[in-house]
């Protein structure tokens, strides 16, 4: 038997505090709860996957990470219901001038599973996974 149950929160540092949280919020519809200003930091939430995103300073001129080179977050891959949604997602994500596709929905394995990959605007990679019916 496993001694943990599963994630509580996952913890992420942003570029943008303001940006990545109206991107959760206003973007994948999730909610927002538990602002700091004195850190700053916040948390996001779809019911089931709890973030909390911290502002990083900036007057420590922090750079980008390489998923190639660092050790730390690959991509965060969240969950849709259909593909309808994912390819929903697709269209207004990339819209926006402060996102960045990497790839538009596509199979996955050969399928049914279907997902894309995006930046949000502090640059976390960001996976959106259908998983076929």
């Amino acid at each position: 038997m496993p001694e943990t149950q599963g994630i509580n929160h996952l913890g992420l540092s942003v570029s943008d505090l303001q940006a990545t949280k109206d991107f959760f919020v206003t973007v994948l519809g999730w909610e927002e709860s538990g602002f700091d200003p004195s850190y700053p930091r916040t948390a996001v939430s779809d019911g089931n996957l709890k973030l909390t995103l911290w502002q990083v300073d900036e007057s420590l001129e922090g750079e980008p990470f390489n998923r190639r080179k660092n050790v730390g977050l690959h991509h965060l891959a969240i969950q849709v219901s259909t593909e309808e949604q994912l390819d929903e997602l697709n269209r207004k994500i990339s819209k926006l001038e402060n996102c960045k596709v990497e790839f538009s929905p596509e199979l996955l394995s050969g399928g049914p599973r279907k997902h894309m990959m995006f930046n949000e605007p502090s640059g976390l990679r960001i996976e959106l996974i259908w998983l076929g019916s």
